[in-house]
Protein backbone atom coordinates (compact mmCIF):
# COMPACT_ATOMS: atom_id res chain seq x y z
CA UNK A 1 0.00 0.00 0.00
CA UNK A 2 1.44 3.35 -1.04
CA UNK A 3 1.42 6.87 0.29
CA UNK A 4 -0.89 9.32 -1.47
CA UNK A 5 0.30 12.80 -2.36
CA UNK A 6 -2.36 15.47 -2.84
CA UNK A 7 -1.37 18.74 -4.50
CA UNK A 8 -2.50 21.17 -7.18
CA UNK A 9 -0.61 23.65 -9.43
CA UNK A 10 -2.70 26.59 -8.18
CA UNK A 11 -1.09 26.17 -4.78
CA UNK A 12 2.14 27.45 -6.33
CA UNK A 13 0.20 30.41 -7.75
CA UNK A 14 -0.75 31.61 -4.26
CA UNK A 15 1.78 34.43 -4.07
CA UNK A 16 1.97 36.54 -0.89
CA UNK A 17 4.52 38.94 -2.37
CA UNK A 18 8.23 39.27 -2.87
CA UNK A 19 10.40 38.36 0.14
CA UNK A 20 7.51 36.78 2.06
CA UNK A 21 8.83 33.83 4.10
CA UNK A 22 5.98 31.50 3.03
CA UNK A 23 6.50 31.51 -0.70
CA UNK A 24 5.93 29.24 -3.72
CA UNK A 25 9.51 27.97 -3.65
CA UNK A 26 8.62 25.84 -0.63
CA UNK A 27 6.13 23.80 -2.66
CA UNK A 28 8.34 23.80 -5.75
CA UNK A 29 11.13 22.25 -3.66
CA UNK A 30 8.79 19.55 -2.32
CA UNK A 31 7.45 18.73 -5.76
CA UNK A 32 10.97 18.60 -7.18
CA UNK A 33 12.20 16.26 -4.45
CA UNK A 34 9.24 13.95 -4.97
CA UNK A 35 10.17 13.50 -8.64
CA UNK A 36 13.23 11.47 -7.59
CA UNK A 37 13.48 7.67 -7.74
CA UNK A 38 12.97 7.27 -3.98
CA UNK A 39 9.37 8.37 -4.48
CA UNK A 40 8.56 6.39 -7.62
CA UNK A 41 5.78 4.50 -5.81
CA UNK A 42 4.12 7.66 -4.52
CA UNK A 43 0.60 7.98 -5.89
CA UNK A 44 -0.11 11.58 -6.84
CA UNK A 45 -3.65 12.91 -6.81
CA UNK A 46 -5.09 16.29 -7.70
CA UNK A 47 -6.36 18.18 -4.68
CA UNK A 48 -10.09 18.77 -5.16
CA UNK A 49 -11.86 22.01 -4.34
CA UNK A 50 -13.39 22.02 -0.88
CA UNK A 51 -16.93 23.29 -0.67
CA UNK A 52 -17.64 26.34 1.45
CA UNK A 53 -19.82 24.10 3.63
CA UNK A 54 -16.81 21.88 4.35
CA UNK A 55 -14.78 24.90 5.46
CA UNK A 56 -17.74 25.94 7.61
CA UNK A 57 -17.30 22.78 9.67
CA UNK A 58 -14.44 24.62 11.40
CA UNK A 59 -15.20 28.29 10.65
CA UNK A 60 -18.45 30.29 10.81
CA UNK A 61 -20.06 30.58 7.38
CA UNK A 62 -19.86 34.38 7.55
CA UNK A 63 -16.10 34.21 8.02
CA UNK A 64 -15.73 31.73 5.14
CA UNK A 65 -17.70 34.05 2.88
CA UNK A 66 -15.76 37.11 4.07
CA UNK A 67 -12.40 35.55 3.24
CA UNK A 68 -13.38 34.15 -0.14
CA UNK A 69 -15.31 37.26 -1.14
CA UNK A 70 -12.29 39.46 -0.34
CA UNK A 71 -9.73 37.76 -2.53
CA UNK A 72 -8.53 40.50 -4.92
CA UNK A 73 -9.02 40.27 -8.67
CA UNK A 74 -5.46 41.59 -9.05
CA UNK A 75 -2.68 42.76 -6.80
CA UNK A 76 -2.55 41.84 -3.13
CA UNK A 77 -4.69 42.05 -0.03
CA UNK A 78 -3.48 41.64 3.55
CA UNK A 79 -5.73 40.01 6.12
CA UNK A 80 -3.01 40.78 8.66
CA UNK A 81 0.71 41.57 8.53
CA UNK A 82 1.60 37.95 7.74
CA UNK A 83 -1.40 36.74 5.77
CA UNK A 84 -1.31 38.21 2.29
CA UNK A 85 -3.22 36.95 -0.74
CA UNK A 86 -3.38 37.42 -4.48
CA UNK A 87 -6.00 36.57 -7.10
CA UNK A 88 -5.14 32.83 -7.06
CA UNK A 89 -5.26 32.47 -3.28
CA UNK A 90 -8.99 31.75 -3.07
CA UNK A 91 -8.79 28.67 -5.25
CA UNK A 92 -5.52 27.65 -3.61
CA UNK A 93 -7.01 27.71 -0.11
CA UNK A 94 -10.02 25.69 -1.28
CA UNK A 95 -7.64 23.16 -2.87
CA UNK A 96 -5.61 23.03 0.36
CA UNK A 97 -8.65 22.19 2.48
CA UNK A 98 -9.95 19.87 -0.24
CA UNK A 99 -6.66 17.98 -0.20
CA UNK A 100 -6.92 17.39 3.53
CA UNK A 101 -10.49 16.12 3.39
CA UNK A 102 -9.76 13.93 0.34
CA UNK A 103 -6.68 12.50 2.04
CA UNK A 104 -8.70 11.64 5.13
CA UNK A 105 -11.40 10.00 3.02
CA UNK A 106 -8.84 7.96 1.07
CA UNK A 107 -7.04 6.70 4.17
CA UNK A 108 -10.29 5.84 5.95
CA UNK A 109 -11.48 3.98 2.84
CA UNK A 110 -8.29 1.91 2.88
CA UNK A 111 -6.93 3.29 -0.39
CA UNK A 112 -3.62 4.07 1.32
CA UNK A 113 -1.97 3.79 4.71
CA UNK A 114 -1.20 7.50 4.79
CA UNK A 115 -1.21 10.68 2.75
CA UNK A 116 0.72 13.92 2.46
CA UNK A 117 -0.79 17.19 1.29
CA UNK A 118 1.64 19.45 -0.55
CA UNK A 119 -0.49 22.58 -0.56
CA UNK A 120 -0.41 26.29 0.07
CA UNK A 121 -1.51 28.46 1.74
CA UNK A 122 -0.74 26.49 4.87
CA UNK A 123 -3.68 25.75 7.08
CA UNK A 124 -2.87 25.33 10.73
CA UNK A 125 -2.63 28.78 12.31
CA UNK A 126 -5.96 30.33 11.36
CA UNK A 127 -8.42 30.74 14.19
CA UNK A 128 -12.17 30.19 13.78
CA UNK A 129 -12.82 33.84 12.87
CA UNK A 130 -9.35 35.09 12.00
CA UNK A 131 -6.90 34.44 9.17
CA UNK A 132 -3.40 34.51 10.60
CA UNK A 133 0.09 33.04 10.44
CA UNK A 134 -0.01 32.82 6.61
CA UNK A 135 -3.22 30.73 6.87
CA UNK A 136 -6.63 31.77 5.54
CA UNK A 137 -8.46 28.76 6.93
CA UNK A 138 -7.41 26.06 9.34
CA UNK A 139 -7.36 23.08 6.99
CA UNK A 140 -6.24 20.81 9.82
CA UNK A 141 -9.35 21.72 11.82
CA UNK A 142 -11.51 21.38 8.69
CA UNK A 143 -10.08 17.89 8.19
CA UNK A 144 -10.66 16.93 11.81
CA UNK A 145 -14.28 18.12 11.70
CA UNK A 146 -14.74 16.37 8.35
CA UNK A 147 -13.46 13.11 9.88
CA UNK A 148 -15.75 13.51 12.89
CA UNK A 149 -18.75 14.13 10.65
CA UNK A 150 -17.94 11.08 8.53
Amino acid sequence: MTTLYFTHPVCVDHEPGQHHPENPDRLRAINGALEGPLFADLEKREAPLAERAQIALAHPQGFVDFVLDNIPDSGYRAFDGDTIVNARSGEATLRAAGAVTAAIDAVVAGEARNAFCGVRPPGHHAEPTRAMGFCLFNSVAVGAEHARAA
